[in-house]
């Protein structure tokens, strides 16, 4: 139950392949938000992939409709201790067009690929490989303390940051108590490089 052995699995997790196949089937959901016919498969990635992955994590969650019914969130929670500090921790699901064909080499948006020390797919730089990584880490650090996270925690995903997030806070005030935290942690914005 050491900060190493943590570290340990997640590197096991990547180096299996086991990561990198749930990147996969998480790219492989075309959730373009910018697109208007996309809206089942928005929704379809919260039902489908994301309450799945976070039951599996021993958290409870909920579809939240957003008041203008552009784009749905999710907010899920494990709780293990009123006493213990409480991590929220957001994310989105939603990508910018995958731009089908005009990918160099052939590659095809919606699986991803290695190629050297990159990774490439639609959504693995932004953001669905932030909130994965994530969530893989709350895995190994569960998995290193017999099941146990030390904490609480808490997230919100949502389907419309690439078009503005025109909902997030209208959902966050009407969600105020859901989302209490004594820690947010944001996996989304500008990067520094490659």
């Amino acid at each position: 139950m050491t900060r190493a052995d943590a570290i340990a699995r997640a590197r096991d997790d990547f180096k299996s392949g086991a990561f990198l196949a749930e990147l996969d089937r998480r790219v492989a959901f075309k959730t373009e938000s910018q697109n208007p016919s996309r809206g089942t498969e928005l929704r379809a990635y919260l039902k489908q992939e994301m309450q799945p992955a976070i039951a599996a994590l021993d958290f409870s969650s909920r579809i939240v409709e957003s008041p203008s019914g552009k784009a749905p969130f999710l907010l899920a929670e494990h709780h293990e201790s009123t006493s213990a500090p409480t991590v929220l921790i957001y994310g989105h699901g939603d990508v910018v067009d995958g731009m089908e064909g005009e990918w160099r080499e052939g590659r095809d948006p919606w699986r991803t690929a290695v190629a050297g020390t990159r990774l490439y797919g639609r959504g693995t730089a932004d953001n669905k490989g932030q909130h994965s990584i994530n969530m893989a880490a709350l895995r190994a650090v569960r998995d290193a303390r017999g099941g146990k996270l030390g904490f609480n925690a808490k997230f919100i995903v949502e389907m419309g940051e690439e078009i503005g997030s025109p909902d997030l806070g209208k959902v966050c005030d009407l969600n105020r108590d859901a989302l209490k935290a004594d820690l947010f942690m944001a996996s989304d914005g500008p990067r520094l490089s490659a």
